[in-house]
């Protein structure tokens, strides 16, 4: 029987282990999608505590210490930041089976030096070992991206953004890693949301042009793509619930966007053609500027209305999507290709049943000017675990072409979430190291060598051209 996260955690098998350390175990992290502000960078944050540093904003830990029977006062509300920590080892100690248990000793045992395993009754001794390394002058923001060797991060940020931190990071000499933005163009797609009147006086305010057309709000966004391209921006994102798919003349989706301005809600067909009409303009602007495209979707959010209401969005009411989106996404795809609009782009699902769908689709638009132009994202939110990245893994693998994978991403707001590329990598190894053991692919570590290095780096460092 393995020690509990012995050195050959998640390892199996001899190959595995070899391809881990001697391929995957020491390569730089590119952190090419994640929510960490640049604020917080460019004044090299501290934090106050555990608390703050492990279960501020943290919706996976909030979900389950609900799920756990904590009350809400333990997790977003008036408790200590103490108490709170007390209630997370408490819940954490017995969450047999869940990421969170691995997640959580992975950061420990990296960021901490904890070497032992979480239970009720070592909360506080955890409490003074954690908050002892946070109060220490080395334990900042920054020095925690460069402890987790990461080389390039890419914040997410919204077309109206000054990117004034960017700038003083950009400025300042003694970063070693670079921190670039990515445009989420959210705002301006969610033509259906109370706020987006408002969103598109502030957008119209930035640019310092009247927005009161189709054709103006596009000179508004190229301007802001042109910006954002040369503040070091190489991404866009995109987070839908579905992939919009019905073409319509531009002069439709203008008619529909002067309505929206007038305080008229459009129709879900018009909605829809309003955001096809957007998202091929966006992309042919995209390639022309060189951005890669990512799509996020298949997720229902924030389905507890009562919650909401209370303490906001991103607060773990959140649910995979049943809506499968396979046919649009070929649909969409096929358009923008028509358009000259089709560069690079990433795809990611929240439904895991959409992993073969995905593959099957971009393998149709893959045209040989790069390795994976069109890729398939890594396994999401409720999929960066072992059973999602292996089934993530094994569809690529089936489907598509895995060794051209760019591999892992944090998608996190926490400083301490790099651990999950670790995790990523001795899935991965395990993985290919199986197939070899297996004798599905020969032992030849100079070829299954070089596929581990490159989904851990090299890939996202080509692609995205870092």
């Amino acid at each position: 029987m393995s020690t509990f996260m012995n050195d050959d955690f998640l390892l199996s098998n001899d190959v595995a282990k070899k391809l881990y350390n001697d391929y995957a175990k020491n390569q730089p992290i590119i952190d090419y999608h994640c929510h960490i502000d640049a604020k917080e960078i460019a004044e090299n944050k501290r934090f106050e505590n555990i608390t703050e540093l492990w279960l501020g904003g943290d919706h996976y830990k909030w979900r389950f210490m609900r799920a756990a029977g904590v009350e809400e006062k333990y997790i977003t509300g008036d408790a200590t930041d103490k108490e709170k920590f007390v209630k997370w080892i408490e819940v954490l100690s017995s969450a047999i089976g869940n990421p969170l248990y691995h997640w959580s000793h992975m950061e420990l045992k990296k960021y901490f030096g904890f070497e032992g395993y979480v239970k009720k009754e070592n909360a506080e001794e955890l409490w003074e070992l954690c908050n002892k390394v946070i109060a220490s002058e080395d334990f900042c923001a920054r020095k925690i991206i460069e402890d987790s060797n990461v080389t390039v991060l890419c914040t997410t940020d919204d077309p109206a953004d000054s990117l004034e931190y960017h700038d003083a990071i950009a400025k300042d000499e003694s970063i070693k890693f670079k921190v670039l933005p990515a445009f989420r163009p959210d705002n301006v797609l969610s033509i259906e949301k109370p706020g987006f009147v408002d969103y598109i006086n502030r957008l119209s305010e930035v640019t310092e042009m009247k927005i009161n057309s189709l054709e103006t709000l596009e000179e508004a966004l190229y301007s802001r793509i042109k910006y954002f391209k040369e503040k070091g921006c190489v991404i866009s994102d995109h987070g839908l619930l579905d992939i919009p798919f019905t073409p319509a003349k531009d002069f439709e989706a203008n008619t529909t966007f002067k309505k929206r301005l007038n305080g008229i809600m459009p129709s879900a067909e018009e909605i829809e053609k309003f955001q096809t009409t957007l998202l091929v303009f966006l992309h042919a602007k995209y390639k022309e500027v060189g951005f890669v495209s990512q799509f996020h979707y298949g997720c229902k959010r924030d389905n507890n209305e009562k919650m909401f209401n209370e303490i906001g969005p991103n607060t773990g009411f959140d649910c995979i999507s049943s809506v499968t989106s396979g046919n649009k996404l070929a649909d969409l795809l096929n358009l923008l290709n028509n358009n000259d609009a089709l560069g690079k782009m990433i795809v990611y699902s929240l439904n895991p049943n959409d992993n073969d769908i995905i593959d099957t689709v971009i393998a149709c638009f893959q045209d040989g000017t790069s390795e994976n132009k069109i890729q398939h994202g890594s396994a999401w939110w409720f999929n960066d675990n072992k059973a999602g990245m292996e089934k993530h893994l094994n569809s690529l693998a089936n489907n598509t072409n895995l060794a051209g994978f760019v591999g892992m991403l944090t998608d996190s707001r926490s400083f301490v979430s790099y651990t999950r590329h670790d995790y990523f990598r001795r899935i991965l190894c395990n993985f290919l190291g199986t197939l070899v053991e297996n004798g599905e692919f020969p032992e030849d570590y100079e070829i299954v060598g070089e596929i581990v290095t490159k989904i851990s780096y090299k890939n996202a460092k080509e692609y995205f051209g870092f």
